[in-house]
């Protein structure tokens, strides 16, 4: 596809004809547009029937921000604790703003280019088939390991809550079941309803754990007899490869990104999607500025990993007893949302895509376990898993939640009719800067995550593939 055609952001793209020989306009798509009848005709899914088939197109805003948040709370106060308050929460709020910009070019350019559904696609446009291959590839290894990081999630809160009633791969292994089954749901406005009550059980958890810390004797990892005093500074002399693996934990705390491609592709308005991103993106970062503020001033270096083990046995109980209903469904976005790529590659094109026949099904079933089943072997399989996470997060997610999205707003708009004017000019220059920056955190956050790694197996302070152990920790 010529970059001519597509380089600028109020240029339409062509007719093109859909899966049934119809002649559609691709920028009447992404208005969901109905020709004929109930029927629903869109750039990716072709033509939509409630009754024939699924409908990919039924995502309203406010659930969309539900799913948006979900893909990304789960930040503990570590930066604090690393940084101190001052650089933390400035850390914080910057990497927040970045991101938020991110995400609203993820709606531009998928209003601009409504034949778009996942970051391969992006790839494809501007690379041709090179591009598509590398952005999807990175695309979807992010994915499925967050997904394999959420198994394992899910059984330390097993653990918690049970005491380590039995081995942990058994507790994975019922995460992966049950995260196979939600994440069989076929469109992301029926998973929205779990969505909910995923953030319910994650917010429910926090706020738990906010007050607990402030009403309690002490934490659980401080000394539990004598005297004790929570060590918070407004800054901190932290490491170099300290303070890059803390920023990089926030950058991947905020990297739900490329699921935003899949959100807006499956909402009922696309021009509806700003709405969402500015209200996910100041609810996540309120959250995080409050909660990690709150539970660093409480207990400060004696903060727990998992944080949600910080306040004591008991309440360690409690909390994650609340927050498996979230853990659980944070896994099955990042399963249902990669083996949506996978199918939608598959079966594009195709009457089959939109439509409940034994293809479908077969293809759509497939593409879910197969994903889940990988999710579990890299967890499971690798010993310095939750490091390798870091890694990946430090290698790819500025690429894939920055770098990429800057370099679409300057791909889209490099021939505008706006080029040359102040704004232009100053969203360029802020466009190339974030570029930098991306660069940047991606090399030293990869080298910190590199050293990180070798510690560990250094120190021996990694797990045996398919361990049995508790992961919970000993509080």
């Amino acid at each position: 596809m010529s970059n001519s055609v597509y380089s600028q952001s109020t240029a339409a793209p062509p007719a093109e004809i859909d899966a049934d020989g119809h002649k559609k306009d691709a920028s009447l798509a992404e208005m969901a547009v109905k020709p004929e009848g109930d029927v629903i005709v869109d750039a990716v899914w072709g033509r939509l029937d409630d009754q024939s088939g699924p409908n990919y197109r039924n995502l309203g805003w406010i659930r969309a921000a539900v799913l948006e948040i979900k893909t990304q709370i789960g930040l503990g106060p570590l930066v604090l604790n690393v940084l101190g308050f001052v650089p933390g929460v400035i850390v914080i709020i910057v990497v927040a703003i970045i991101i938020t910009w991110s995400d609203y070019v993820v709606g531009t350019f998928k209003l601009n280019h409504p034949e778009v559904y996942t970051l391969a696609d992006v790839g494809f446009l501007i690379g041709g088939p090179i591009g598509r291959e590398i952005l999807g590839f990175a695309y979807w290894l992010e994915q499925t390991a967050i997904a394999g990081a959420g198994l394992l999630s899910f059984s330390v809160a097993l653990n918690a809550i049970t005491g380590h009633g039995t081995c942990t791969v058994a507790f994975v292994v019922v995460g992966a079941v049950l995260n196979v089954l939600f994440s069989s749901i076929q469109t992301l406005d029926r998973i929205s309803i779990v969505g909910w009550v995923g953030l319910a059980g994650i917010m429910s958890s926090i706020i738990t754990l906010a007050v607990a810390v402030g009403v309690q004797d002490r934490p659980s990892a401080a000394p539990q007899v004598g005297f004790w005093s929570p060590d918070t500074a407004v800054a901190r002399d932290a490491t170099f490869v300290d303070a890059i693996n803390a920023v990089s934990v926030v950058v991947f705390a905020y990297a739900g990104t490329p699921n935003f491609f899949n959100i807006v592709g499956e909402m009922k308005n696309q021009r509806d999607y700003t709405k969402s991103v500015i209200t996910c993106q100041a609810f996540v970062t309120a959250v995080y500025l409050i909660i990690g503020c709150v539970v660093y001033h409480f207990v400060g270096q004696y903060i727990t990993s998992p944080a949600l083990g910080s306040a004591g046995p008991l309440l360690k109980k409690v909390c994650y007893g609340l927050a498996l209903p979230g853990l659980l469904v944070g896994c099955v976005l990042y399963t249902h949302i990669p083996a949506k790529y996978v199918f939608v590659r598959i079966l594009r094109n195709s009457r089959h895509l939109s439509k409940n026949t034994p293809v479908h099904y077969i293809v759509w079933f497939s593409c879910v376990i197969v994903n889940c089943a990988l999710s579990f072997i890299i967890a499971e399989a690798i010993p310095f898993f939750n490091d390798l996470v870091g890694l990946i997060g430090a290698l790819l997610g500025t690429f894939i939640c920055i770098q990429t999205e800057a370099y679409m707003w300057l791909w889209d708009e490099w021939r505008s009719p706006n080029r040359g004017t102040l704004k232009w000019k100053a969203l360029v220059a802020m466009n190339i800067t974030f570029i930098i920056l991306g660069f940047f955190v991606m090399i030293a956050g990869t080298y910190g995550s590199v050293v990180a790694i070798n510690q560990s197996l250094h120190d021996g302070n990694t797990s045996s593939p398919f361990s049995c152990a508790d992961n919970s920790g000993s509080t």
